[in-house]
């Protein structure tokens, strides 16, 4: 997996090959990222690394700067590096920015020494990807900054099957005088441009991680989070592709950060055509000390490659996650059917309102009721109450612990809501201990929320939390925990850091201890993060919180944009997906429940609508709907995603998703806006065995008769009122079945494209019609018939 021969460091994986070189004045020249050039055992030779190597055969002009008047053709600002420096004739975007003693600026990493390990090298304080030695190797490189007694280890660990590579550096000093780092990235990799189109996954609250696209021009693009958190604004992955690159074709490489503070990621063209490329701590308001014999350690960052296309990029990515990120006792382990609180009851609940909803929920198949905001002490709107793990009497006048108890008895499993990062004004905690709060020092403090951010750097404060977060767990021994965060840091200021350049910085790293010392003693507990929905979604908490809460918008035809986005970097069962009631409160758009269901499935699954006011009907098609996603769970949850294009270019209202599980596939077909003639529904898969034959059935979803208002008057023999008590009636109880098909056909044919019953064109139903309007949608099962 890793090799070191002549000067030359060659890491494979599976399928991909990262090649970089010694050069005579000890830079590391980067040589190739791509498909694998030879299998494992076969060396390339050295006129393969100069057939692959940018050339250096004429100067370019006057602005050129040479390294050393030994070599005249040796710039470093046209070199692909490994790692740069600043000061010595390389322009472009310096991963490392550090002051010395003497005010300088200027850094020089030359090679020393490396060695080659089995195994990952585990990290003092952050989380990082785990694998077994049979899994992964690992190369460290040791390079020395002669004139200022730095060293910088550049720690790259190869994750074969998964076809990833992390890095990370550590950067210590061995001077007498103090370093101040300014900026420390995690990475940097320079390659030639071929084309290169920049994408990234950005939003904002209920609109997280939207796809951007762009061509990479000239001078430098920034992706970046300064909320403090890996933030809902900028997701910290990002993507260069080849122009043409599709779903299943081109080349692409992927770039993310096991981290969830403030991060930076950036692609920069220059003047020589060559593109750099670079991810880590964003160096806003970033300031770090070390003094002699410290070190600093970044968090690590992952990089893929893929030749086929972005659907082959995801699904490199997702087993790395699946596999290396998630804590490993929750690795391919089926996420359980949850409900959830907050919709249906906000803070307005008690204790028999919330038996009535378990009971209906235990019904329907659900397996684990959770508890949302509301059920501490003075916690009846958002304005009191954070900080204070106390039971509120009058919601549950015998206790948490008696609650648990009896849903536990029902069958289910108990979870619970926290926000331990936030304390309000208004609440004891804040009352006894105001200087647990963030809060600059003569200026008043800015709330969002209504909260305040509590002062994770402060030893005491994790103290508080680990102790009170713990003693709810045990007491009501719970099998689920949502973590929330519900506001960005803004004041930034602590008595427990040395320089208030390093809050940002610390405060994850206090988080995390937090998270460790919580969860590690309670590993069975399945931990769902959450920040107002996406606004932290990122592998450093996946390393704790083997799924995350997407977003707080739980309108479909908008998950399919944030869930869509994620998928590129991130697996299905990492993302909280949830059916919530219509018109959806966060959009106003009334959207079929099948929809809502149907989207949720690409998902860890779970309910939040109130179950009391469902039709007889509904509540029916709800217990289906449970019934077919358990059936159907582990190909949902871990089966290789795909999102598929559509056959053509101009019908942008279509969406496809497909999952491919071991013995069978799930896809999805869904649509926004219909137009009047819809054209014909293809469903295209491909990869299956072309002379097998397999069978395509349409899940069954219902129709509800009030769906088509007055249009049911054209299909009666009488005339009624369609708001009238006989039809209101006939909709809660009864409701039809939308048009099921059923293909068995080679595999060949699926390739080719299966074409799908027509739409409701407007005119002439049939049970052979499919009636799916507005935001409409299907699920498919796709399984083989014959050996």
């Amino acid at each position: 997996m890793i090799s070191f021969n002549e000067g030359v460091f060659r890491l494979q994986t599976d399928d991909t090959e990262y090649v970089f070189r010694l050069t005579k004045f000890g830079h590391l020249e980067h040589i190739y990222y791509g498909a694998k050039l030879t299998s494992d055992n076969e060396q390339l030779t050295l006129s393969d690394i100069e057939a692959l190597a940018c050339k250096r055969t004429a100067q370019a002009g006057g602005s050129i700067v040479a390294y050393s008047n030994d070599d005249p053709l040796y710039c470093l600002d046209t070199v692909c590096l490994e790692w740069s420096g600043i000061g010595k004739g390389d322009y472009r975007f310096s991963p490392l920015e550090m002051k010395t003693s003497n005010g300088s600026f200027t850094s020089d990493f030359v090679y020393e020494s490396h060695s080659i390990k089995e195994g990952y090298i585990p990290m003092k304080e952050l989380p990082s990807a785990k694998g077994k030695e049979d899994e992964c190797s690992s190369l460290e490189i040791l390079m020395c900054d002669k004139s200022s007694e730095v060293k910088l280890t550049l720690v790259y660990t190869v994750y074969k099957k998964a076809d990833c590579i992390t890095r990370r550096v550590i950067l210590k000093t061995e001077s007498p005088d103090a370093l101040v780092i300014r900026r420390l990235l995690s990475m940097s990799l320079d390659m030639p441009n071929t084309g290169f189109n920049l994408i990234t996954f950005d939003g904002d609250w209920a609109r997280e991680a939207h796809r951007h696209d762009r061509p990479l021009q000239p001078g430098i693009f920034v992706n970046e989070s300064r909320t403090g958190s890996s933030s809902n604004k900028h997701n910290p992955g990002f993507l260069l592709c080849e122009n043409g690159t599709s779903e299943s074709y081109g080349r692409v490489y992927g770039f993310n950060l096991v981290y969830s503070g403030n991060h930076f990621g950036f692609a920069e063209l220059n003047s020589h055509e060559l593109v750099r490329a670079g991810i880590g701590i964003s160096p806003h308001c970033f300031e770090w000390t070390l003094k002699n014999g410290e070190s600093f350690e970044t968090p690590e960052a992952v990089m893929t490659f893929s030749d086929k296309g972005f659907n082959g990029l995801s699904k490199n990515f997702h087993s790395f996650v699946n596999n290396h990120i998630v804590p490993e006792q929750w690795q391919g382990r089926e996420r359980p059917v949850l409900y959830n609180s907050w919709e249906p009851c906000f803070f307005n609940f008690n204790q028999r309102k919330l038996m009535s909803l378990a009971r209906l929920s235990k019904k329907m198949g659900m397996e684990l009721f959770v508890l949302d905001d509301g059920w501490f002490q003075g916690r009846d709107n958002d304005k009191a109450g954070l900080g204070d793990y106390g039971v509120n009497r009058k919601k549950f006048p015998f206790g948490l612990a008696r609650f648990a108890r009896k849903v536990q008895k029902m069958g289910m499993g108990f979870g619970i809501w926290f926000e331990p990062e936030m304390v309000n004004e208004n609440s004891n905690l804040f009352r006894t201990h105001p200087e647990y709060a963030v809060q600059e020092p003569n200026r008043w403090s800015s709330l969002g929320r209504n909260q305040l951010v509590l002062d994770l750097c402060n030893p005491k404060v994790r103290d508080y939390i680990v102790a009170s977060v713990g003693k709810v767990l045990d007491e009501t021994k719970v099998s689920y925990v949502k973590w929330d965060m519900n506001r960005h840091i803004s004041e930034f200021w602590s008595a427990f850091v040395p320089s208030q350049g390093e809050f940002f910085h610390r405060y994850i790293l206090g988080l995390y201890d937090i998270l460790k010392r919580i969860f590690a003693p309670r590993p069975n507990i399945l931990l769902e993060s959450c920040s107002s929905g996406g606004n932290r979604f990122d592998l450093g908490m996946m390393c704790f919180s083997p799924q995350i809460w997407a977003s707080d918008c739980t309108d479909p035809v908008v998950r399919m944009n944030i869930q869509g986005g994620l998928s590129y970097l991130y697996p299905q069962s990492t993302m909280g997906a949830h059916v919530s009631d219509a018109p959806h409160q966060q959009t106003l758009r009334d959207t079929p429940l099948s929809t809502r269901y149907n989207i949720a499935c690409f998902g860890s699954l779970g309910y939040e609508l109130d179950l009391r006011f469902l039709s007889p009907a509904e509540k029916r098609e709800i217990k289906e709907q449970v019934a077919f996603y358990k059936k159907h769970r582990k190909t949902f949850q871990y089966g290789t995603f795909e999102r598929l294009p559509a056959v053509s270019s101009r019908l942008k209202n279509k969406t496809y998703w497909l999952c491919r599980g071991k013995e069978e596939i799930a896809a999805g077909f869904f649509q926004t806006q219909i137009g009047n003639g819809e054209e014909p529904d293809v469903l295209r898969v491909s990869g299956l065995e072309s002379e097998k034959t397999y069978r395509i059935t349409t899940k069954p979803q219902k129709l509800y008769i009030k769906r088509f208002g007055g249009l049911v008057k054209h299909l009666l023999p009488i005339t009624i009122d369609p708001n009238g008590f006989i039809l209101r009636t006939v909709n809660r109880w009864y409701s039809l079945t939308d048009c099921v098909e059923t293909y068995d056909c080679r595999g060949s044919a699926l390739a080719a494209g299966i074409k799908l019953n027509n739409q409701f064109v407007g005119s002439h139903y049939n049970d052979k019609t499919r009636l799916l309007g507005d935001y409409g949608s299907s699920l498919y099962t796709i399984a083989k018939l014959s050996p």
